[in-house]
């Protein structure tokens, strides 16, 4: 998913003055990155889709709030966060830790550059990503697979941009030492 600001922010603006359609746009760009991400928390995609669901619900109810939203995209990370914890409390679940995210990723193939990799290397790509430790995971996910910006991912998991930063190095280290196994020598 890879919208830009200034079209979120519009679609923001439409949905703030009722529009529906605008609502239905801004559904469709967000619902199942929004769901990939509650799973990572409640491990569980019945009661992440109700997650994604609630906080859209909450979004039509306050829409008249989005106009003061700087950037919706982290605002609805940070409410399927928020709600996703709440679930967690209400159930009375242990205490929520990045560490501990389980997420699995899709290697999207409709971008070029996934589109030049074989199926074989894309298999090998996705085993990869999906050995990597929790924390590396979930932060390679919403920078690579969701398009967040690494100032994006520091606001949703309350954590420093450095962490990210470094968490970025770490998976892309491991990634390509997993993929240097597979890659013909020359």
């Amino acid at each position: 998913m890879q919208s830009d600001h200034a079209t979120i922010q519009m679609l923001a603006g439409r949905v703030a003055t009722g529009d529906e359609n605008a609502y239905r746009q801004l559904f469709r760009l967000f619902y199942k990155p929004l769901c990939q991400f509650a799973t990572s928390i409640v491990r569980s995609e019945e009661q992440a889709e109700e997650i994604a669901s609630d906080v859209f619900v909450n979004i039509w109810k306050n829409r008249e709030r989005l106009l003061q939203v700087g950037n919706l995209k982290v605002y609805l990370y940070v409410s399927a966060r928020n709600t996703a914890l709440n679930y967690l409390n209400k159930q009375q679940l242990q205490y929520f830790s990045i560490d501990t995210l389980s997420v699995d990723l899709t290697i999207a193939d409709n971008t070029p550059e996934q589109l030049m990799i074989s199926g074989e290397m894309a298999r090998k790509m996705a085993e990869a990503v999906n050995n990597l430790p929790p924390r590396c995971k979930i932060i390679y996910k919403l920078i690579r697979e969701d398009g967040l910006k690494y100032k994006e991912v520091a606001s949703i998991l309350e954590i420093s941009v450095n962490t990210i930063d470094v968490q970025m190095a770490i998976a892309c280290k491991k990634i390509s030492e997993a993929l240097r196994l597979y890659l013909p020598k020359r």
